[in-house]
């Protein structure tokens, strides 16, 4: 692993004893080998998941434009051809029919940015797309659901809850409606059956804890039950899920939720089930605790990679075997 600090900081492993008793184990493979680097862009087609963009902390080399391929079958990187926009960190990227999009952000000059690109794993070219419509902004949240992606909320200057969809076929965009409840930046997305969740942020100081999932055959939101302890039953008792710039993946149906923070880096680790739309704790993601990870999936494999915690940038990747927990696998 490769860390990059400035100041002497202990980073502690979330490996602890007292998450023992739970179910999953995070696995080391192959060390991304790019630059260690935090706030990235990720996407994932087929069996492999993509990292582009991002920052090392480091001025002098400053924003990132180098994309990078993992091959889950094979534990290998291989580098392809960069990014055409700028260089940046805090990009939204999805996927949508076996093409890579990535927009947004924020560059070296401190703008906000609304351009967008589509990424063809077949030929490894980028392709410049019709510019995202809403104002430009970082810390958004997209996602790719039955042909279409999607990006929303983040920040301009102020916070965001507004939505837009994006259709490949026709290289255009639509403006949808917004998601409930409140606005956020640095909030969690994933896709399940063909339905996108969207959770976490910070609004004002404030972490959210509504829970939100879009249905892109009716074009509607609904919420779902808060992330947080705000019931008067008792399913929610443990619940101390609420954060921002969390990962999450899919695996086999249900979702992984890990790290980000909130006051301070994150380590925990959240399985939520789609059908019965209840969370269960699962065993803490087991590299350094930290924010601004991404995270890729096949639908049967999940990771997470890069990331920071204080002025420690990371190049370590983990996978989730959301198996009983052994410990002696540590």
């Amino acid at each position: 692993m490769l860390l990059v600090a400035l100041l002497p900081v202990i980073i502690t492993s979330c490996s602890d004893d007292d998450d023992e008793d739970l179910i999953g184990n995070w696995v080391r493979v192959s060390d991304f080998d790019g630059l260690a680097r935090y706030d990235a862009a990720a996407f994932s087609i087929g069996n492999k998941g993509y990292i582009v963009g991002g920052y090392t902390g480091s001025p002098s080399i400053g924003r990132l434009s180098d994309l990078w391929e993992y091959d889950m079958d094979n534990d290998a990187w291989t580098q392809k051809a960069n990014f055409p926009g700028v260089p940046r960190n805090s990009a939204v990227a999805f996927t949508v029919d076996g093409k890579g999009y990535i927009g947004t952000g924020y560059d070296d000059n401190e703008n906000k940015l609304n351009d967008f690109y589509e990424y063809n794993p077949t030929t490894n070219t980028w392709t410049k797309k019709a510019d995202f419509p809403g104002s430009a902004r970082y810390a958004a949240v997209g996602f790719g659901v039955a042909g279409k992606g999607y990006i929303g909320a983040g920040y301009d200057g102020n916070y965001l809850k507004d939505f837009y969809s994006f259709d490949p076929s026709a290289n255009s965009w639509t403006q949808i409606v917004s998601i409930g409840g409140t606005k956020r930046m640095g909030a969690t997305s994933f896709v399940i059956d063909d339905i996108a969740y969207v959770c976490c942020g910070i609004n004002n100081g404030t972490y959210e804890d509504d829970f939100w999932k879009y249905n892109p055959s009716t074009g509607q939101w609904t919420q779902l039950r808060d992330i947080s302890d705000s019931s008067d039953e008792d399913y929610d008792d443990d619940y101390n899920i609420v954060r921002m710039y969390g990962s999450a993946f899919v695996i086999d149906g249900v979702a992984y939720l890990t790290c980000g923070e909130q006051g301070s880096v994150r380590g925990d680790t959240w399985k939520y089930y789609p059908s019965t739309d209840l969370w269960e704790q699962v065993h803490n993601f087991k590299g350094s605790t930290r924010t601004l990870s991404v995270a890729f999936s096949n639908g049967s494999r999940g990771f997470i990679a890069t990331g920071k915690s204080g002025t420690y940038r990371y190049d370590d990747i983990w996978e989730l075997h959301p198996y009983d927990y052994d410990p002696d696998d540590d």
